[in-house]
């Protein structure tokens, strides 16, 4: 298992999470080995995916090379079964205390949801391992990050919800030690079509993009 720091550097050197959200279960594993075969090793499985609680497992023990957590957990009973279900990482798109102080408990990286300069430093102060900001585009993108480094520098920021392929790279040239990214590496067409081979080109491109 990956905790604590080990894990921020984790996020440091790979820079990327895939966030799947998908049903049914099949295509949640589908998605996974496309963009493993494309260099991301870092999934994130949300926990309203098809039998999530079925497919984390199913994945650690499939690829052994990757880090598997989950996202959008909402409350302790959630986080509880996702970590009965060996979920490495817990993403939430919220700050929520008792969920911080849960994960903390059991040494599984949590990575607390928050958008304003209060909710950030107030999931910090929590204890959580980093913070989600989310969604980073309704506040200006990678400017918003840039512009939080100068009080907020010490705290780890991770950006969803407006980061793009395009755009990625400027995130963490921000200040972000990673990016989240879902439909853009999972366009609907290509799932569509069933084109995996598209999807992991994608995700080689976007690795190679943030390899600096």
């Amino acid at each position: 298992m990956v905790i604590g720091n080990n894990w921020l550097d984790t996020i440091r050197e790979e820079r990327i999470i895939a966030v799947i959200r998908a049903f049914p279960q099949a295509l949640g594993k589908q998605l996974a080995q496309a963009i493993r075969k494309g260099g991301i090793r870092i999934i994130e499985i949300t926990w309203n995916s098809d039998r999530a609680v079925d497919l984390i497992p199913q994945l650690r023990s499939e690829m052994p090379d990757c880090i598997i957590g989950t996202g959008t957990i909402l409350t302790v009973a959630e986080l509880n079964s996702a970590i009965a279900s060996g979920a490495q990482f817990v993403f939430t798109p919220h700050v929520n205390l008792e969920l911080i102080t849960t994960a903390t408990a059991n040494q599984i990286p949590i990575i607390a949801g928050a958008l304003s300069p209060t909710e950030i430093i107030t999931a910090w102060q929590a204890s959580a391992t980093a913070v989600k900001v989310f969604p980073v585009q309704a506040m200006g993108g990678f400017n918003y990050i840039k512009s939080l480094q100068g009080p907020l520098g010490e705290i780890p920021l991770i950006p969803t919800g407006g980061v793009t392929l395009e755009n990625a790279k400027a995130f963490i040239n921000a200040g972000a030690i990673g990016v989240g990214l879902s439909s853009q590496l999972f366009p609907k067409h290509l799932i569509e079509t069933e084109n995996w081979e598209a999807i992991t080109k994608q995700a080689s491109w976007l690795k190679q993009t943030l390899s600096f």
